[in-house]
């Protein structure tokens, strides 16, 4: 039996949900961006008048106003996006229990086994879809209808604003093959590149290429699962319900600084400032880090990482905080500036999964007292806030923080 799989795309959606508060913008070129002070001053999503200036998401404020001088900017309010979110989704509940979110605009729904109870016809449902969130919410939909969920993606792309796209079994090549290969799903600029250099615009010049070249020029898990099996519409993942808990494969905390830092103890401030919080969220979470990984971002947005297995999973900041220090002086040299950083722990196992390898030169009591403040530190952040306490100079950087 055929899978029937919609995927509905809000139409720019922080836009949108913007305008809900402002009507009078609704002709005028507008757009949603961070904030300049904190230097997160790039465009988070645009109107439709903003686009046909070519202002584009994730470029600077700067440069979008090159492009339109009249641009309105609005500051976000996520909260209001996150509300938004989950209105269309209890309207998406309503059809199946299977919506499974990709982003917080977006998700797909699989109607398979639920479709005869609202009168058989796949498209006549995305339409519905379409009508009850514009006229209950005042935001408008893009729905891709398809047999699997890339098919789907693509749907809700072919289209924009406020449209249905049906994909299905006897007309996907002629709808599917003539895109570039870049409207795959996860076929990102850099696959774009190489592809390019061997003739292959199209999703079709993909789907035409033996396996074995795709290999040679992608790699084996790049071919089958992202460029053969999505160009031919072989793709059999299946849609997820938001409700199914997925382990959490990793605890990061990021900031971008209000000024650049040249100097090693500020290097030192802002590891130690987000290391001390990926600690405490570990704690909180009763998960250990197998491993560390930093990124350390530079002005013009170029990010440079490294990561390294831990001997012993652990928690502890001091742990944490040596080897991210390690791993920043094996990528930076001072004075080089740096806009932005990040510490992420990975391989994360849980708390009644570790086991304390021993060490001959280094006694139980010791981890002791690094474990004794810690457990206070993270008494007090839980009665009163994380910002509450910090390890030592770990206040001081102005920051605007990222978490995941």
């Amino acid at each position: 039996m055929s899978r029937i799989i919609l995927h509905c795309d809000l139409n720019s959606f922080y836009a949108s949900v913007e305008l809900l508060s402002h009507p009078e913008l609704k002709d005028v070129p507008a757009a949603v961006c961070g904030d300049p002070a904190s230097r997160h001053g790039i465009i988070l999503a645009k109107n439709d008048p903003a686009k046909k200036y070519g202002v584009q998401t994730a470029e600077t404020i700067w440069l979008a106003r090159k492009k339109c001088p009249n641009l309105i900017l609005l500051p976000p309010h996520h909260e209001r996006y996150h509300e938004y979110s989950r209105k269309v989704n209890a309207i998406h509940d309503e059809y199946t229990d299977l919506v499974e979110p990709f982003g917080i605009d977006e998700s797909w729904q699989d109607v398979t086994h639920t479709l005869h109870l609202f009168g058989g016809d796949a498209k006549a449902l995305a339409d519905t879809l379409r009508s009850r969130v514009k006229r209950e919410l005042g935001l408008t939909l893009s729905v891709g209808v398809s047999f699997n969920k890339v098919f789907a993606k693509l749907g809700s792309d072919y289209k924009k604003p406020d449209a249905t796209t049906v994909i299905s079994p006897e007309n996907w090549r002629e709808i599917v093959w003539p895109l570039p290969a870049g409207a795959t799903l996860f076929v990102g600029g850099a696959a774009q590149k190489i592809l390019r250099k061997y003739g292959m615009e199209t999703i079709g010049q993909m789907a035409a290429c033996k396996r074995e070249t795709l290999e040679t020029i992608m790699g084996k898990l790049g071919t089958q699962l992202y460029e053969y099996e999505y160009a031919n519409g072989l793709d059999e993942s299946p849609v997820k319900s938001r409700y199914e808990t997925e382990p959490v494969k990793s605890v990061g905390n990021g900031t971008t600084f209000s000024f650049n830092l040249t100097k090693r103890q500020q290097i030192a401030d802002g590891i130690a400032m987000l290391t001390g919080e990926v600690a405490s969220r570990l704690r909180h979470s009763g998960l250990y880090a197998g491993g560390v990984q930093v990124t350390v971002r530079d002005p013009e947005f170029h990010d440079r990482s490294r990561q390294r297995q831990l001997s012993v999973p652990t928690y502890l900041f001091r742990d944490l905080r040596g080897t991210a220090m390690e791993l920043v002086n094996e990528i930076w040299k001072p004075p080089s500036p740096v806009r932005a950083l990040r510490v992420t722990a990975i391989n994360l196992v849980p708390e009644d999964e570790t086991f304390e390898q021993v060490d001959l030169f280094a006694s139980a009591a010791s981890r002791e007292q690094q474990e004794r403040p810690e457990s206070a530190m993270a008494s007090i952040r839980d009665k009163y806030g994380n910002r509450s306490i910090a390890f030592g100079r770990t206040q001081r950087l102005g920051r605007s923080d990222e978490n995941d």
